[in-house]
């Protein structure tokens, strides 16, 4: 039978959560991941449960919620009385965001490739250069 209460290191543990042990050091230093008991040679010892706070965490931040996002969800997870459809608003509002960014990235990419077609490409003198041009107006100008 496997040992549940089984420690490992940090170093163990950032193996298993794929991220570098100064990512968990900042996390224990903000306070989302929980300072882990120590050895009598001050080592830090790692539980499964901290494995998977710290692989929530991560997860939450590839789908690029924010810190203060991330310390909403804990306490939603860690105090009791919560339920999933105050997740589910976070998580909606979040995808809200996402879609925003696409939206912006797909502008950018269209003002981009506006400005890539104008040009003749070698050969042309660069004084004459629309994407030069282009970059040069003023913010107010675009859109």
């Amino acid at each position: 039978m496997k040992d549940t209460h089984t420690h490992f290191t940090i170093g163990t543990l950032a193996k298993k959560a794929n991220c570098k042990i100064e990512t968990i050091h900042y996390y224990e230093k903000i306070g989302l991941i929980p300072s882990p008991p120590r050895t009598e040679g001050g080592h830090r010892l790692y539980a499964m449960t901290d494995s998977k706070r710290l692989n929530f965490i991560r997860r939450c931040r590839e789908l690029d919620f924010s810190i203060e996002q991330i310390v909403e969800l804990l306490k939603f997870i860690d105090e009791p009385d919560h339920y999933c459809g105050e997740i589910k608003a976070m998580a909606m509002i979040q995808a809200r965001e996402v879609q925003k960014k696409i939206d912006d990235l797909e502008h950018l990419k269209k003002a981009l490739n506006d400005m890539v077609s104008q040009c003749k490409g070698e050969g042309f003198s660069i004084d004459n250069c629309p994407i030069v041009d282009a970059l040069y107006v003023e913010p107010e100008e675009f859109g």
